[in-house]
């Protein structure tokens, strides 16, 4: 598939297969929403408006409110590609949210997902739940 092709995908046509993803593996939209969250700096009420309103990925990755500064820090193969070599800016970042969306999947501990940053809900221990049960 041409790069044009993906960067017109509507964004909220694939959030329900990510999402079909993590929850055919045992996670939750909670864990789904959380590393998209981390990635693209929109919080609840931003990311259900760009689900909602049919802005493509492009747009989706143009408009987000703050891409994470550590981005850089997610590496591996995606879809046969290392993300840390993808030359085109928004290609990597759609590989990067992809390689977020196989690690929640995969069950990897939140915490080396958000490479080592903190929850912001940590207190409810549910990190530490998650990273046991699986």
């Amino acid at each position: 598939m041409d790069s044009a092709r993906v960067f017109a995908m509507p964004f909220g046509g694939l959030y329900p297969v990510y999402l079909a993803k993590v929850e055919r593996k045992g996670h939750t939209r909670a864990e789904l929403d959380q590393v998209i969250q981390w990635l693209t700096g929109y919080d609840d009420a931003g990311l259900a408006a760009a689900i909602a309103d049919g802005r493509d990925l492009e747009a989706f990755f143009a408009q987000a409110p703050r891409f994470n500064p550590n981005a850089h820090l997610i590496t591996g193969v995606i879809c046969g590609h290392r993300v840390e070599d993808i030359q085109d800016p928004l290609m990597q970042k759609i590989r990067y949210l992809d390689k977020l969306i196989d690690e929640v999947a995969r069950g990897k501990k939140m915490t080396s997902i958000l490479r080592g940053e903190p929850r912001a809900d940590s207190a409810d221990g549910a990190d530490s739940a998650e990273g046991q049960s699986r």
